[in-house]
C-alpha cells in the first residue's frame, strides 16, 4: 500500500504531490536521442556539469532528493544577458516557495570553454549569492545544450532559453523553450504549471 503524503495546499505542494505519484516500478520512459529536445513524458538525459568553482553537480543526484526545475540560460553570448539576469532574479525572489516544497533548481550557463567559468563567476557576482537550493553550472562549448537540442548556433548566440520540470523518477513533466531572447519562463509560470500536473 502506498503511503499518502500531505504537502499542503500551496501550488508547489499540489505539484509536488503530483510529481510523487508513483509510476509502476520499473516503468521506462521514452529515451531522447542526442540532439533532440526532451518532451513531456520522456526521460530527461543526465546532466553532469561543474560549478564555476569546479564542483560537479548531477541532475540524477538532485532528482534523488525531489523534483528539479532545470533552467537553460543564454550564458555568455559575448556579454551578460539582461534577460537572464531578470529571470534569475525572479526565481530568487520566489526561492522560499521552491525551498518549502524541497524543489531544487539547476541553472545551466553555456559559453566558450576558455571563458565560461570566469563569465559565470562574473554573472554570480552581479546577482549575489544564490539560495541553497539553486545550483549554477557551466556548459563549456555547449555540450549539454547540444545534447538537449537547444544549441542556438548563430553569431553571438549560445542556447535557446528553456525550462524543464523534472520529476524524481527523471520524467519531464513540463517544458518551455523560447526561440528568442525574451519570452522567458517566470517563477509564477513554473509554479502554476507544477500545480496543474496530475
Amino acid at each position: 500500500m502506498r503511503k499518502i503524503l500531505n504537502f499542503g495546499g500551496t501550488a508547489a505542494g499540489v505539484l509536488l504531490a503530483a510529481l510523487l505519484v508513483a509510476t509502476p516500478a520499473g516503468a521506462a520512459f521514452a529515451q531522447v536521442a542526442p540532439g533532440e529536445t526532451p518532451e513531456m513524458g520522456t526521460e530527461a538525459p543526465e546532466v553532469a556539469l561543474s560549478t564555476p568553482e569546479g564542483k560537479v553537480v548531477k541532475l540524477s543526484a538532485l532528482t534523488a532528493k525531489g523534483p528539479v526545475v532545470l533552467i537553460v540560460l543564454r550564458g555568455y553570448p559575448g556579454a551578460q544577458s539582461p534577460e537572464c539576469q531578470k529571470q534569475v532574479r525572479d526565481f530568487k525572489a520566489n526561492a522560499d516557495k521552491f525551498r518549502a516544497e524541497h524543489i531544487e533548481l539547476l541553472l545551466v550557463y553555456p559559453g566558450p570553454a576558455d571563458e565560461v567559468s570566469a563569465k559565470a563567476r562574473e554573472f554570480l557576482k552581479a546577482e549575489g549569492p544564490l539560495p541553497a537550493n539553486f545550483h549554477l553550472v557551466v556548459d563549456p562549448d555547449y555540450k549539454m545544450t547540444t545534447r538537449y537540442g537547444l544549441r542556438w548556433d548563430a553569431p553571438k548566440e549560445t542556447a535557446y532559453p528553456s525550462t524543464f520540470v523534472i520529476a524524481p523518477d527523471g520524467e519531464v513533466r513540463w517544458r518551455k523553450t523560447s526561440r528568442e531572447h525574451g519570452d522567458r519562463t517566470t517563477a509564477d509560470e513554473v509554479l502554476a504549471a507544477i500545480a496543474t500536473v496530475k
